[in-house]
């Protein structure tokens, strides 16, 4: 049972990683084994302008650490290279202008992946606007011209680079170099660079007679093959393009195993139309491959539940499924890679469980409620107090040794803390009521004001780090405004006003004689989140006797303001203005990529038609007791809707996960406001009022950048590749523009009139 239920909340936390998983890299690229440091596809580098660029950084940032100071000396090289593709090869290039020591290590040949690209194939030099790194040369070509320069590049300079020559073994040495072995011999390196990527791993089925000599997982040269009848197995732009290509001179069949074409461009959506209407390719759908045969393959169609099978005639087969990270070659290295989930869950659940029965002792001193009814003198409490900082503490260390549940457990202690004591003095959450307020409250401020301060100092340093690695690394004019929008309306409005200016507002009767006099307005400081938050994110506009300014500007916030800025600006309210996005978009932006992505997580989505049916019931109950005479029951609501919407969650769940689901949690599947947003985006969509939309155009090359960075788990390369508009009538976007910021191909962009300039080096 245990194991079941690991297994299910892995499902869940693995959810944003499963169809592009990357090692798990440091700054530098390093990766989990100290000095081993990735570059090129497997980093996150789709393109071969930014592999070679990913080059270049890693070598600078090596030149930069201590031990490289003093060149290597005897058998041992500064810098082992392992592959020799174009980040492989820069590299190796870098590291021999800065009179480093190095070998290149390559299993097959220069260039291999382009190499086997099919004849005559042009190969890019996106994108236009960045110039090349490095020494390697990169300018568009056919790829037979691109290899045979970098051919020359690699003669010339006398590149020490050993093809044929895999690297099979690794082991990191007790002073810190490492020993690599291959099946010609050892090496001896202080760092290693790998770059190997993952396209050379082309993805197999894993059927009977897949290794048979007409089976290929390459399409090479398919001006060879004349008058044969053909099967390609693939739905991708690959499959789709070596379909149209064999189809020339050859009868193809086509297998799939879905129902449509759903991720390819809409150049290649109309090629292949036209070539099953004329004929030359006979797609057959809902089919996988159950058998290589000579001369045939035997595929098992799946009609609507119906299993049959059909014998296709096949001279040749080519698997062109994609391509497999290389994860056992990577783990035989002792590289870890992102979102593993090792570790025992029940280690980290009793460490946690232990750590707050620890406080709940300790508390019993300081006012708390007394467990079994014993209460705990002073220093018999300071022992239970020292024993829950060695919890915490083991906690921390199991974490760091790899069991990532300890982070989960440490990382819910946390935030279960910091928003159960906000709950307020007298009302915390076990094991802090009657004591956690109180304590964390420190000279003479509330726990409140920390809370504010503690959430302003996050959202600060970390939309700082934000601006600088989207807005001024890809110089990014668009990503520099919106993250300090977020940060400035934390400052000013969820952070200086209510907390500071309010209070001298009323002091210095800045806001009339009248209202700073009038308790039901000067006493509430805490309404002036109102300001900006709106129903039904502000929960309590019109609950705990609001004063009438309030309740006006709330109903012109939520009804006039709030619909005015959706019909030219989406949801962009969530990822400009909001703290909770604002939140998500600082301190959760380094976890972005985590966000659950699939068809089971937008479904899950319908959760904040929930929440919103909730806060309108709740509400409802609230402005109409006077009438109903429903009181107890309508303070009873929004007491609940206080603790399971605004503490639950709002705070403790969402915050919890933030590392582990990324930012979005509580924006994507809770949030009312969000939801509200949504219908009113949708419907003025439907409509043809909406200003907001990203259009892509036909550059897109599948990379999945863009969903990957996805906060709220928008599949963006399906838009892309087909190039449908992206709004909010097919998707929850909220325009924080990422996708648009990170596509190594300038494909998505807004309309013209909505786009701020961007500035490319």
């Amino acid at each position: 049972m245990m194991f079941s239920i690991r297994e299910k909340l892995e499902t869940i936390l693995t959810s944003g990683t499963a169809t592009n998983r990357r090692p798990a890299l440091k700054p530098g690229n390093e990766s989990n084994v100290k000095g081993l440091h990735i570059i090129g596809d497997l980093a996150g580098a789709p393109v071969i302008k930014l592999a070679m660029a990913q080059a270049v950084e890693v070598i600078d940032y090596l030149s930069t650490l201590p031990e490289m100071q003093k060149r290597a000396e005897g058998e041992v090289l500064d810098v082992l290279v392992v592959g020799a593709g174009a980040a492989g090869l820069n590299a190796a290039l870098a590291a021999q202008e800065k009179g480093w020591s190095y070998v290149v290590l390559e299993k097959s040949g220069v260039a291999n992946t382009i190499e086997n690209f099919p004849e005559g194939k042009w190969v890019y030099a996106e994108p236009d606007s960045t110039p090349p790194k490095g020494k390697l040369w990169l300018d568009g070509a056919r790829k037979e011209d691109l290899v045979a320069r970098w051919k020359s590049i690699v003669s010339e300079n006398q590149l020490d680079v050993r093809t044929n020559e895999a690297l099979t073994g690794l082991t990191r040495q007790s002073d810190g170099t490492f020993l690599a072995t291959t099946p010609n011999g050892e090496y001896k390196a202080k760092k290693i660079v790998l770059a190997t990527g993952q396209r050379g791993n082309p993805r197999k089925l894993k059927v009977t007679g897949e290794d048979l000599e007409a089976v290929y997982h390459r399409l090479y040269s398919p001006g060879h093959y004349e008058n044969e009848s053909i099967l390609v197995v693939g739905g991708g732009n690959s499959a789709i393009e070596a379909a149209l290509t064999l189809s020339r001179k050859n009868k193809v069949f086509l297998s799939y195993r879905k129902g449509e074409f759903a991720r390819i461009f809409k150049d290649n959506q109309r090629d292949i139309e036209k070539a099953i209407a004329d004929g030359r390719v006979e797609v057959v759908f809902h089919s996988n491959v159950q058998e290589f045969r000579e001369k045939e393959t035997v595929l098992e169609i799946d009609d609507g539940g119906k299993k049959e099978t059909r014998t296709i005639p096949t001279d040749h087969a080519f698997v062109l499924i994609g391509a497999d990270v290389p994860v056992k070659f990577l783990k035989s290295l002792g590289i870890k890679m992102e979102n593993e989930w090792d570790g025992s869950p029940t280690v980290a659940a009793a460490l946690t469980a232990v750590l707050f029965a620890l406080l709940w002792f300790f508390g019993s001193s300081r006012g708390g409620s007394a467990p079994f009814g014993i209460t705990l003198g002073g220093t018999v409490a300071n022992v239970f107090g020292l024993g829950a900082a060695a919890a915490a503490a083991t906690l921390i260390t199991f974490g760091i040794r790899g069991n990532r549940w300890c982070w989960l457990g440490l990382s819910f202690f946390a935030w279960y803390s910091i928003y159960g004591i906000k709950v307020g003095s007298g009302s915390e959450f076990w094991p802090f009521k009657g004591w956690g307020y109180d304590a964390m409250s420190l000279f003479d401020r509330p726990w409140s004001f920390w809370y504010t301060v503690m959430y302003t100092v996050l959202m600060t340093v970390f939309g700082l780090r934000a601006v600088k690695r989207w807005g001024l690394d890809k110089k990014d004019r668009f990503q520099v405004f919106r993250f300090s929008s977020l940060i400035a309306f934390q400052w000013i409005f969820f952070f200086l006003i209510p907390e500071f200016l309010f209070q001298w507002a009323v002091k210095y009767q800045w806001v009339g004689q009248e209202l700073a006099s009038n308790p039901q307005f000067a006493d509430q400081a805490w309404r002036s989140y109102g300001l900006i938050y709106a129903w039904p994110l502000f929960f309590f506009t019109f609950s705990y006797d609001p004063h009438m300014i309030w309740v006006v500007w709330g109903v012109a916030l939520t009804f006039v303001v709030i619909p005015v800025l959706v019909l030219f600006h989406g949801k962009r309210y969530c990822s400009w203005i909001c703290g909770c996005g604002g939140l998500a978009e600082t301190f959760g932006d380094q976890w972005r990529h985590l966000a659950a992505k699939g068809k089971t997580s937008i479904k899950l989505e319908i959760m904040g038609n929930v929440v919103l049916g909730i806060a309108i019931l709740v509400t409802l109950g609230m402005l109409t007791k006077d009438i109903t005479g429903l009181f107890r029951t309508a303070d009873w609501g929004v007491y609940l809707y206080r603790i399971f919407i605004d503490v639950w969650l709002v705070g403790i769940l969402p915050v919890t996960l933030y590392p582990f689901l990324g930012g979005k949690v509580w924006c994507r599947y809770w949030c009312p406001l969000a939801k509200l947003m949504q219908v009113m985006s949708k419907f003025y969509t439907k409509l043809g009022w909406s200003k907001f939309h990203i259009v892509p155009n036909d550059k897109c090359i599948g990379c999945n950048e863009c969903s990957r960075n996805c906060q709220v788990g928008i599949d963006v390369m399906q838009y892309a590749l087909k190039q449908d508009t992206l709004d909010n009538e097919t998707s929850s976007c909220i325009g924080c523009g990422i996708c648009v910021t990170v596509c190594p191909m300038d494909t998505l962009s807004f309309t013209k009139e909505e786009r701020l300039p961007v500035v490319k080096q």
